[in-house]
């Protein structure tokens, strides 16, 4: 949506207390204020579109055999949560999604998902598991993603199909975050018998895309 900029003419009271909540909030005085009108006037802002995606991420979430723990946001564009893997070292995957105002190079968020950990081993695993789970992707799955992977991490363009209904996107979400996560984790505990558990992650992959129509986002 385009911004523009506008004067007004506010008592010291209001502006105080904007910037009070603003400040809880981890938000601009102008960006509350702009939601706040927004909201009275039964306009949908960026923000309340994101709000709407991550509240059916984590209602979805909560859902799950095994939740991942949501952690508590500081900005309104993102939300992160903690995986933990049973594996030696017990290390934890963190996936982070994050929702652009305006699309950016065609893209409307980015997902990241990567471990926190100096372990060449674990590390090694870690860029085998995504290097795989790209070559799927673009086997399988279609769509326009793009993926970065670098040391224990691996990034990944979202892009909405849903014609501005944040339900229906934050279920896609929740359901691609499921899948790698399920993956992942059969990865690890397959780590043993690599070219078993492989056959086993693509077969899958595919049911899942069977199931669901492709992955579309």
């Amino acid at each position: 949506m385009k911004k523009s900029i506008y004067s007004l003419v506010l008592m010291d009271e209001v502006v105080e207390a904007v910037d009070r909540m603003a400040y809880a909030m981890h938000t601009s005085r102008s960006n509350l204020i702009n939601q706040i009108l927004a909201e009275h006037l039964s306009c949908i802002t960026p923000e309340m579109y994101m709000q709407t995606v991550f509240s059916q991420i984590e209602a979805l979430m909560e859902q799950r055999m095994e939740p991942l723990r949501i952690l508590e946001s500081t900005s309104a564009h993102m939300l992160a949560m903690h995986s933990p893997l049973a594996y030696k070292y017990k290390p934890t995957l963190q996936y982070s999604v994050e929702l652009y105002r305006t699309p950016k190079q065609n893209a409307d968020g980015r997902l990241r998902i990567g471990l926190r950990t100096q372990n060449a081993e674990l590390l090694t695993m870690l860029d085998r598991f995504f290097r795989f789970w790209v070559l799927l992707e673009q086997t399988y799955g279609g769509g326009a993603a793009e993926y970065v992977i670098s040391a224990g991490r691996l990034e990944r363009t979202l892009h909405d199909p849903t014609s501005g209904d944040g339900e229906r996107f934050g279920e896609l979400i929740c359901g691609y975050i499921d899948l790698l996560d399920s993956c992942v984790k059969l990865y690890f505990s397959g780590a043993s018998h690599p070219q078993q558990t492989l056959a086993e992650l693509e077969a899958r992959y595919c049911r899942e895309i069977r199931q669901s129509g492709g992955i579309s986002i």
